[in-house]
């Protein structure tokens, strides 16, 4: 049978390590992948470090992925063999629970994740349900297109569906893998756009990429800087750091929304007088769906939305995710696996 290399977790914690596998064979409803470019996400420590329960071992992380369809099962419409498509943290739903049958699919209680659920594109090929699938534009390269199904979708939808109008002030706090999008996003939608950020290191970028104002979180109240700019209507919070997000809660204007993105376990501390007077609030957000992907693609075409990438070939993975994780990637690790 024809083999297929994967990178895969024996065991959480255990790190990452290159194999031969079959060629999986794509059942009814799904379709089969020859991944070009995944990129390497943080959640993919859930897999790797074995943080969420229930994971089946081993398994292969990713969900950004990038290729073209080699192959279709029974039942799959309208995708067909050599179609570029994408997957990303929206890996299909059940069709049956509460939030299914409302049509809000990525809020699915039984919601499948590449590199959790099933196996995902740290891998030279991929087996994902019909409904995770994103068509890619022609003008997008897979490295590109595969930061996007995650980073891209968080940020772009978020900002979208924040209720910032054209002209308001909007912030991004953190200018990292998810940041660096959002600021990018945040100016092409026409917001008044303010990167925050510790130190003074980023800020040459920071506007490079379309902010109009720089904050450094270490020099500055994030909070009294923002407020100086007349009070964000949103705050796109991408930091993991919970206590950069309640910094910069008091730099809401009346009415207005911080957005957390940034996934972290530790508590946020806000005391509920910081958020009644202005009647301001914190929301979650998550990703989307695989349309919200296609959505976030064609947007980042028409308006020249790319993310900073380096990449690594697929045998090299675990040095790309160690990479990511140090913190030190400016902005995504992509991992190619010369398709």
């Amino acid at each position: 049978m024809t083999q297929t290399r994967v990178v895969q977790v024996v065991d959480g914690g255990k790190g990452l390590e290159l194999v031969e596998r079959d060629l999986p064979t794509a059942g009814r409803g799904e379709v089969l992948v020859r991944v070009e470019a995944c990129g390497v996400c943080h959640s993919d420590a859930f897999t790797v470090e074995g943080w969420m329960p229930g994971i089946v071992y081993p398994r292969v992380p990713g969900h950004e992925i990038a290729g073209r369809i080699e192959a279709v099962g029974e039942d799959v419409v309208p995708w067909e063999v050599g179609q570029r498509v994408g997957v990303g943290w929206f890996g299909g739903n059940c069709g049956h629970c509460d939030p299914c049958r409302r049509g809000d699919l990525i809020s699915c209680v039984n919601g499948l994740v590449p590199g959790i659920a099933y196996d995902g594109g740290y891998a030279d090929h991929v087996v994902v349900p019909q409904g995770a699938l994103a068509s890619i534009p022609d003008e997008l390269s897979a490295q590109d297109a595969a930061p996007l199904l995650c980073a891209g979708i968080t940020t772009f939808n978020a900002l979208r569906e924040s209720g910032a109008r054209p002209g308001d002030l909007v912030a991004i706090l953190g200018i990292g893998g998810l940041g660096h999008l959002g600021v990018q996003f945040a100016r092409r939608m026409g917001f008044e756009t303010v990167a925050i950020a510790r130190g003074t290191d980023k800020r040459e970028q920071a506007l490079a990429l379309g902010a109009h104002h720089y904050v450094d979180s270490t020099g500055s109240d994030v909070a009294e800087a923002l407020q100086a700019l007349g009070g964000a209507v949103t705050i796109l919070a991408t930091v993991t750091a919970p206590d950069a997000m309640s910094a910069a809660v008091g730099g809401l204007r009346p009415r207005g929304r911080m957005v957390v993105v940034g996934a972290s376990g530790d508590p946020m501390q806000i005391p509920p007088f910081a958020l009644i007077p202005g009647s301001t609030g914190v929301v979650g957000h998550a990703s989307g769906t695989s349309k919200d992907s296609e959505d976030t693609l064609r947007f980042s075409v028409l308006q020249d939305v790319r993310p900073t990438i380096e990449t690594y070939p697929l045998e090299r993975a675990a040095e790309g995710y160690a990479r990511m994780m140090s913190g030190d990637a400016r902005f995504r690790v992509v991992l190619t696996t010369g398709a």
